[in-house]
């Protein structure tokens, strides 16, 4: 029953490309250090930043609970060894930590405070300065937001736009704003020109150029409700304006957005997209398929569709081009992480097989470390139905790096 229900196994692009032809030899998973606390990180996936070529930063994160942590600790790479820094000054789950152009690393918003609460976004930021080694706060937001998005610019300001925050007690506000941090000044200012759609959850891009794409995301709609949406458009830091680009096929939140060599964008998988335009017919799964942006022309297209769909994963650029995909789940159930990665080629716009890893997880932190390799760290393992303890996910504290 389970096999004859399960979505088609497509890894070429639609004019039948087999794996064996992208020419990528998948790497080897190794286990590392476990962090001192276990902890996950929903969309947004910005939770750890490369602090020097050898070190690693992670703050904040929730628990199997939902609570928010303020903790922070740093990886030495080489050693394994983990080493305790200054607490966040405010405990963050579902914020952003995005190392600047100078070095220094800085968590914005976020929630401070576990469910059952209105979930007011904080209007908080503080600033780790890797010569200091603690946590100084950095003046205030305009407005509170958590799953936003943020984004170092090329001129060292960072981009923070939409998000959510609490509109009553018991439905949430989707943002339409966007605001500017100069690390010279300390300072925020808030972008003149509102964004073209509220959104929360979305993956941004930056393009080498300097602009920036934000793509999908959600949207609240009701009590408990979302709607996933298409639509994308595109920010130009020299006169902080924002213009529509081109709308995916399918709307999307769940999914990642990943920057290829030569510019492009590919956006992989998401959440149950619900009832398919084609038929009607109510699809179950997480999106398996594929999109991938072409900045000249603004617009997308279908591409290769993944071994298996999958959301709440993340997606690392590799060195060589590749993008290596790495656990999720289902969203029928968000039950369990998935235990594999897969790894797709740009030139033949393919995909490998499936391998393993060492631990099945979805919404881990995952980066790309400056020698090629890839660190991932955390997540959830089991949630739901398959958590063994009722109302209490089940969160690992294990790390694993992948070696091309």
């Amino acid at each position: 029953m389970w096999e004859r229900m399960r979505p088609p196994r497509v890894r070429g692009i639609r004019d039948g490309t087999s794996p064996a032809a992208t020419g990528i030899t998948p790497g080897v998973w190794q286990s590392a250090a476990d962090m001192p606390y276990a902890g996950f990180w929903a969309q947004p996936s910005d939770a750890a930043a490369v602090l020097r070529d050898d070190e690693v930063l992670i703050a904040g994160g929730e628990d199997g609970r939902r609570l928010p942590t303020d903790g922070s600790m740093v990886l030495t790479v080489s050693t394994g060894v983990w080493t305790s820094t200054p607490p966040l000054r405010q405990a963050r789950r579902l914020h952003t930590l995005t190392r600047l152009e100078n070095g220094q690393i800085l968590a914005v918003g976020g929630i401070g405070a576990g469910p059952g609460v209105p979930p007011v976004g904080l209007a908080t930021a503080e600033l780790y300065d890797p010569a200091g080694g603690g946590w100084v706060p950095v003046g205030g937001l305009s407005e509170g937001r958590f799953s936003h998005s943020a984004t170092a610019l090329k001129d060292g300001r960072l981009l923070v736009a939409g998000g959510c925050t609490a509109r009553d007690d018991h439905s949430l506000r989707t943002l339409r704003t966007a605001e500017l941090y100069d690390p010279g000044t300390r300072r925020w200012t808030q972008v003149r020109a509102p964004m073209t759609d509220a959104r929360f959850g979305h993956p941004a891009v930056r393009f080498d150029d300097g602009r920036v794409l934000l793509v999908g995301g959600a949207l609240a709609v009701g009590r408990g409700s979302y709607a996933a949406l298409g639509h994308c458009e595109l920010f130009q830091p020299g006169d902080a304006t924002w213009t529509p680009t081109g709308t995916l096929a399918t709307a999307r939140k769940g999914h990642q957005a990943t920057l290829l060599l030569g510019g492009g964008v590919l956006v992989t998988g998401g959440d149950m997209r619900g009832f398919r335009d084609e038929d009607w017919a109510y699809d179950p799964y997480s999106q398996w398929t594929t999109e991938r942006y072409d900045p000249a022309a603004g617009t997308w297209s279908a591409d290769s569709d993944m071994p298996w769909g999958r959301s709440h994963h993340r997606a690392v650029r590799l060195k060589s081009g590749a993008v290596l995909v790495l656990g999720g789940t289902d969203d029928s159930s968000l039950a369990v992480g998935y235990q594999n990665a897969v790894l797709y080629d740009p030139g033949a716009r393919a995909w490998s097989d499936e391998f393993p890893m060492a631990e099945g997880r979805w919404a881990p932190a995952a980066l790309a470390l400056p020698d090629g390799r890839v660190l991932v760290l955390g997540g959830l393992t089991h949630s739901g139905a398959a958590a063994p303890v009722p109302g209490e996910d089940q969160v690992t504290a294990a790390t694993e790096i992948y070696t091309p």
